[in-house]
């Protein structure tokens, strides 16, 4: 198997609610909205962020009832502190809840936000001046 992951899929509870807070909160623009079912987002170059209607995800997975989103984080990073402040703001007025306001962190010298948005998805938002992500989606670890 090749070393690539091109779908991270989440139950979610309320379709409208994540499409208020991606598109209308945030402005990203859906790749497929099927209402009452799926949204997709590209979230990086063959990447796509599904967020599936919970009742449908439970059957798709042969699940008597829906899950909880539990134990998962999604990360954006960003060039600088003031980065992860601006965004941590528009996503708690896009309906994101701070669970962890924007702060240094205690590993690796990162500055970082936690924002759970309404469906119950985690983000971490960092600035680590020892990363970079590269216009190509590569990343690298170090100064």
């Amino acid at each position: 198997m090749r070393q690539d992951l091109h779908f991270v899929t989440f139950a979610t509870r309320d379709l409208d609610a994540a499409r208020r807070f991606y598109v209308d909160g945030l402005g990203w623009r859906p790749l497929l909205d099927v209402p009452g079912e799926i949204l997709f987002f590209q979230s990086a170059p063959g990447q796509v962020l599904g967020l599936f209607d919970a009742v449908g995800f439970a059957e798709d997975l042969g699940l008597d009832a829906p899950p909880a989103v539990a134990g998962v984080t999604v990360a954006h990073n960003v060039g600088s502190a003031d980065a992860v402040r601006e965004l941590a703001a528009a996503m708690q007025a896009a309906g994101g809840r701070v669970r962890v306001a924007p702060a240094p962190g205690a590993f690796g010298g990162v500055f970082h936000a936690i924002i759970e948005d309404p469906n119950g998805v985690v983000w971490e938002l960092a600035h680590n001046p020892g990363w970079h992500v590269a216009d190509d989606g590569t990343v690298s670890f170090g100064a």
